[in-house]
């Protein structure tokens, strides 16, 4: 049985982490930590948790975890996940990796010398439309690819009120690494390496100050990011937090991809649709769509967030999957490696949005 902690009391800890695991039978959720205490002792009577820490050094020391969960600010994530690692525990730590490639690669390389299982879940590659596009990928139906553009459009940065998200002290960036991520990490998935990008970003939305009146360095609520990828195949990667999409969930996603031999579509608008639609080089038209559902069986696709509440809670992905890699004794993935790989193609994306969108080399996976 295998003991978890996690750091992080948020909306995100209550939907994403506590349900998934409450109900695996391989894990005991021992501890959870929130720097507001009031907080976290209501989410541990919530999720029937025996122990509360304030402090997240206790935890890690306290020897009544064997895995934590690094769901709590930014800043966080590198001293936490280091000091987990240090302790002999296993880590699942929340994307962006860090303020930084240098701190990613510190964790990476620190996780590689220990036989201790990492993860860094991207989400989204669980959901059927991104699932069934890569299972399209690389079964071949769109040949040599030519073009990926994936776009994210979501709301929440209209609220002008502080947020740590585009507070660049505490998150590094604003939706350059906060959805950015997604994207680049997605974008390598379904297309390989890429070699060269460029980014142009923008702050539609005046922010207000701190709660304490101090001011400090506001991140960006859009991005572009062109990419050249090492097959040659070109990708534009969008990301916009002040885009109206008048939705219950408040966010979009888009997928196109093409290539020689065909043409993808996928959308979810986080509500009743997610689809994906195919063209073979040739069709006339109208794409034909890819039953998804056959694909997950004992998941409600009524809506998209029942869809996504199913996947993650009751079948063996992102956390789940990982208390049972731990278990086995095996590696789990994206690791601490593979978020130090996102970390550094988002440190190039920053680097290009302040030299006004040029083009950078992106430094080969595993260098």
């Amino acid at each position: 049985m295998i003991r978890v902690g996690i750091v992080g009391t948020s909306w995100w800890t209550d939907s994403m982490y506590l349900p998934a695991l409450a109900s695996h039978s391989g894990c005991r959720i021992a501890a959870i930590c929130g720097r507001n205490a009031e907080v976290a002792h209501a989410r541990a009577q919530q999720w029937g948790i025996g122990l509360v820490f304030t402090d997240w050094r206790e935890l890690l020391t306290s020897g009544e975890i064997d895995a934590v969960i690094v769901a709590s600010s930014n800043e966080t994530h590198a001293p936490i996940t280091r000091q987990a690692l240090a302790e002999g525990v296993h880590v699942l730590c929340e994307k962006p990796l860090a303020l930084s490639a240098a701190e990613a690669d510190l964790m990476a390389t620190e996780a590689a010398g220990t036989d201790l299982t990492t993860m860094v879940p991207f989400t989204y590659q669980y959901m059927p439309i991104f699932a069934a596009t890569k299972r399209l990928i690389d079964g071949g139906f769109l040949g040599t690819p030519h073009h990926l553009n994936l776009r994210y459009f979501t709301e929440f940065a209209f609220d002008p009120s502080y947020t740590w998200r585009f507070d660049k002290e505490i998150a590094g960036s604003g939706v350059i690494g906060d959805l950015g991520s997604h994207w680049l990490y997605y974008a390598e998935w379904l297309f390989g390496p890429i070699a060269e990008l460029g980014c142009m970003s923008a702050a539609f939305v005046e922010r207000d100050a701190r709660p304490d009146g101090s001011d400090y360095v506001r991140g960006e609520d859009s991005c572009i990011i062109s990419v050249r990828f090492a097959n040659g195949a070109l990708g534009t990667l969008q990301t916009c937090a002040a885009s109206w999409e008048g939705t219950p969930f408040e966010q979009t996603h888009h997928i196109d991809a093409h290539g020689s031999d065909g043409t993808i579509y996928a959308t979810s608008d986080w509500d009743t649709t997610q689809e994906v639609r195919v063209l073979a080089r040739g069709d006339t038209g109208p794409a034909r769509a890819i039953e998804l559902a056959e694909q997950w069986p004992n998941v409600r696709f009524d809506t998209v967030h029942n869809t996504y509440r199913d996947i993650f809670r009751t079948t063996d992905v992102m956390a789940r999957r990982w208390v049972d890699d731990i278990t086995a004794g095996r590696a789990c993935t994206p690791d601490l490696a593979a978020g130090a790989r996102v970390q550094h193609l988002t440190d190039v994306a920053l680097a290009s949005a302040a030299l006004d969108g040029r083009l950078l080399p992106a430094a080969p996976p595993g260098d």
